[in-house]
Order: structure tokens, then sequence, then C-alpha cells
């Protein structure tokens, strides 16, 4: 990709659920989950992009168990991930489900739909029947964490989906989780979930109790452009990988703030930039001044939160070269906050964003109408951050 034209990848059926292949650093690869309403017809897609070319490779793989509410790869090995999908029970209802795959060996792409190995079940139903994630420990691929209901549940594979720890949001009128996430920080020890419009963290060395919290993090819906006046749902989050206690939110009020959870009462920066509801939020790893964020809008939007980032002259400072990098930026200018890419090729709302694992500037969306589209950083921008 030498230029920076978009490439396009469509499926037959509508998505929701896509994910980087974490564990593959050199090679740009993404992985789609479907929803068709014809559960043994879904599947799962492998696209590889040809950075050099522009070009997509793909691979089908056959998900018959269910429609793909979401899917995560593991950290630590490329042909492992997780879905967690609604499937039909024998009595004719409808079921979330969570299991592990893995990819059979690929010598080359075929127009064939593959199987996939199931490797494991994970039973979540002892913990409720609302599944919304799985999520895999950001460093060992035999942890993994169940949202359900109200509970989080800490699992280890190595010998076989075991329950470790399990905690339990207690209160009136049945709360319930809508999404969860690793803190990759301090060891990972805590596990970070949301629920209406608050923001938890949990440790798991003391589970009954939330450790710290964001309460009411985002604000009710007013604007005449969504769709009625109605409370804010928090839907995603996003840890600074670079800053130990910055993390970022996004919800139905259209605005991505960023929070210090030793100070939760008030956010340290917020943007609105969407017209509807923000689905999706990712700070970059490498660079984490940039931010990307996906709506209801058909939009992706990328940012630059520079000013609250762990390189605001436009590259990381370590301890060493302090003093040095202190010295060099007296006469550079400090990087600003403000929009650096507005993303419009999708035509229906984009569920999911994810940056490369393999390519810091290079990102996927994904709208419901099955549209996978792969972007880069703008170039101007990432010479103005790499200079």
């Amino acid at each position: 990709m030498e230029n920076d034209n978009p490439v396009i990848y469509g499926l037959e059926f509508q998505t929701r659920a896509l994910s980087a292949q974490t564990a593959e650093t050199d090679i740009v690869r993404f992985l789609v989950g479907t929803q068709s309403l014809k559960f043994n017809n879904n599947q799962v897609h492998l696209v590889e992009l040809n950075e050099e070319t522009g070009n997509l490779k793909t691979q089908v793989f056959q998900h018959s168990v269910g429609e793909i509410w979401s899917l995560q790869a593991s950290p630590t090995e490329s042909d492992i991930f997780i879905t967690c999908y609604n499937s039909l029970s024998e009595e004719g209802s409808c079921q979330m489900k969570g299991a592990i795959w893995r990819f059979p060996e690929i010598k080359e792409y075929t127009n064939d739909i593959l199987q996939l190995d199931k490797l494991a079940d994970i039973d979540t139903t002892p913990y409720g029947t609302d599944l919304k994630t799985i999520a895999y420990h950001p460093m060992d691929s035999k942890k993994v964490v169940s949202v359900v209901d109200n509970n989080f549940v800490l699992w280890d594979l190595a010998e076989g989906p075991q329950v470790m720890v399990s905690g339990t949001l207690a209160g009136k009128g049945q709360p319930r989780f809508t999404n969860g996430k690793w803190n990759p920080h301090n060891g990972a020890n805590q596990f970070v979930t949301l629920n209406d419009n608050n923001v938890r963290g949990w440790d798991f060395r003391s589970p009954a109790n939330a450790a710290w919290s964001i309460l009411s993090a985002h604000s009710q819906i007013i604007r005449r452009e969504f769709i009625s006046p109605r409370n804010s749902f928090l839907r995603d989050l996003d840890f600074n990988a670079n800053r130990q206690y910055f993390l970022s939110t996004c919800g139905d009020d259209g605005y991505m703030k960023f929070w210090d959870i030793r100070l939760p009462t008030e956010p340290v920066l917020s943007r609105m930039e969407h017209s509807h509801w923000v689905w999706n939020i990712r700070i970059n790893r490498f660079h984490d001044q940039l931010v990307l964020t996906s709506s209801s809008d058909s939009r992706v939007i990328l940012c630059s939160i520079a000013s609250i980032s762990s390189e605001p002259f436009g590259h990381m400072v370590s301890a060493e070269d302090e003093t040095s990098q202190n010295e060099e930026s007296c006469g550079k200018k400090k990087l600003e906050d403000g929009l650096v890419g507005r993303y419009e090729e999708h035509e229906d709302s984009v569920y999911a964003v994810e940056w490369s694992s393999a390519d810091p500037w290079t990102f996927a969306s994904l709208s419901y109408d099955g549209r996978l589209v792969l972007n880069k950083v703008p170039r101007k921008y990432k010479y103005q951050i790499l200079l």
C-alpha cells in the first residue's frame, strides 16, 4: 500500500465481530465473524493484506454453531481464537455460548470453505444467559475472563476451562455488564467492566468489591441528532498501553473521553467527533496519540490526542534519554490535538475498529452490512510523528 487509498473487502453476511491476529507481528491479518440468521451458515474470515501491493488474500472457515457476536484472537498463538456466539438450542430457543477454536494449517489460500477445530467450550451458563465477551489476558493465552449478566469469571484454560475467580456486581434492578477489558498494567491483575454508564476496576486478588470506579462517565443524550432522549450507555473502553493510569471510554452520547483512574470525578479530556452512538474506541499501542473510534453514523474517526500521550513531541521519551529529549523538545513544536482523518467508506453502522498488530499505521473497520475496510494513517501525520 504505497498510497493511502482504502482496501475494501465485502462479506456475504452481516457482521459485528473483528479482531486483529494479535500474535502475528510480521503480516497484517484480521479475523471477521459473521451474523447470518441461518445459524449454520456463519463463517470466520481470515483476511491478509499484502502491504507492498495493497492486495488481499482471504480464507473462509465454517462456524456453523451460530452467529458471532464477539471474537478475539489469542495474544500468543496465531492459530487460536475465541468466539461468543448465539446458538439455537434443541428446544428452539437462542442461547449465548463461548468456544475456543483453532485454524487448520494453511499452506495456501483457497476458495474452499474450511472447517475449524473446536478445542473447548467455555460454559458460562451457570453465571447467566447474557454473555457479552470472553477476553484473553493480554500476555497469557491460558487465562480469559467471561462477562455474563452481572458476573465476571476468570478461567484457567491450561487444564481445560476451569473457574479460578469470579466476581459479581450487586445492586438494585438487576444490573448487567455490557463489556469488559483487562487492565494491561501492574501484572494485569485487574479487569475493568462497563455497566450502564459506569466503569469499575476489579482486582482478582480481592474481587468482592471494585478497586476503583468512574460513575456516570457519560452524560444523558439530549441532542436532536439522536433517536430519542434517554440515558447514555457506555459501549467500549481501552487502556493506554504506555501510560499506566489512563483509559478511554465511548458511548451513546457521541463522546470519547479520557480518564486518569486516580482522579475519577472528571475526565482529563473529552471530544465529540460523531453524530451518533460510538461503538468502539482503540488507542494505538505504539503511538498512543492516535485514537480510533467507530460509530452508528457510518464513520470512522482518527484523532490526535497528543496532549495526554506518552509522546507529545512525536516520539517516545525513555528514561535514559529524557534529559536530552527535553532539550531537543524545547525547539520542537508540541503535536496538537485534533482530527487526523474522517473515513466514510461505510454505508452502515460501524461496530468495530482495530489496529493491526503487525503495522502500527494500518487499521481495519467493520460495518454491519459486511464491509471490511483497511486504511492507513495519513503519511503527513505519520512523518510528523516519526521525524
